[in-house]
């Protein structure tokens, strides 16, 4: 169809035990709605060293048949449609070498940051929760700008996920700081569809694009599919224009995936 995204590359599988549907059902829902790359970036696995077992991601074994999965079903579709495996991952020192070397041996395609948390999710908090504490903001930022120079994540998810509801001075610096750095580093910020889903989520936050687009980010609208509804929804998709309208947002239709 017209007037959709052309390329998505975050979407996420049931090994993550909080989607639903096949890949191959993500695949030709992105088909249907005329997309020319589609990306899978499920939640990136953690080599906990404790015993600990998450109930938010797959386990480290599961990776080869993720991979395996969807490159059989990349050759299948090849002449319909791009599709790209990848991960979305926290920046977390403790695990981020294991999980880039992970990466590597399985021949992936990107990674993208999603930081749901600023350590271990053993010990959260989630970075979703809403909070008064400067602290709190100024260490995702931090954790955020650490992790991009890496250069091993292709763009930010959802930039605004940091629920902070204290001083506006506060969070217009620190989020001003994020964007400032990002821009240098011409990394892309996602516009997310799932926050404006039915039952929206705290983000997309106006208060944010306000910021980005006075910087002059670049960004890109990400699904964060979690069923093949998300993949669909095109009034999800229209309020996120409505974002990049208003705040005059540098909007990106695909990325180049090295």
């Amino acid at each position: 169809m017209q007037d959709f995204l052309k390329a998505n590359y975050h979407a996420h599988t049931v090994r993550c035990q909080h989607a639903y549907g096949t890949e191959r059902e993500y695949i030709e829902a992105a088909i249907e709605m005329g997309m020319k790359e589609f990306g899978f970036s499920d939640h990136v696995p953690c080599p906990f060293k404790d015993g600990y077992v998450s109930g938010i991601r797959m386990t480290m074994k599961q990776t080869p048949e993720y991979v395996e999965t969807i490159r059989r079903l990349a050759e299948e579709y090849k002449n319909e449609i791009t599709i790209y495996v990848g991960f979305e991952a926290e920046y977390i020192p403790e695990f981020h070498e294991e999980q880039m070397r992970m990466f590597r041996n399985l021949g992936c395609d990107y990674m993208i940051m999603g930081q749901h948390f600023l350590e271990s999710e053993q010990y959260g908090p989630y970075t979703g929760t809403e909070t008064e504490d400067e602290s709190r903001i100024r260490d995702y930022v931090d954790a955020v700008i650490e992790g991009m120079k890496t250069g091993d994540f292709l763009y930010l998810a959802h930039p605004d996920i940091m629920n902070y509801r204290g001083l506006d001075s506060v969070y217009e610096w620190e989020m001003t700081r994020l964007c400032k750095a990002l821009k240098e580093m011409d990394i892309p910020l996602e516009i997310n569809m799932l926050g404006r889903a039915e039952n929206a989520k705290h983000y997309p936050a106006e208060r944010f694009w306000k910021i980005a687009g006075e910087v002059g980010n670049y960004a890109v609208i990400g699904e964060d599919a979690h069923c093949v509804e998300h993949i669909k929804n095109e009034d999800a998709y229209k309020k996120c224009m409505e974002l990049v309208e208003k705040y005059h947002i540098h909007l990106l239709d695909e990325l180049k995936i090295k």
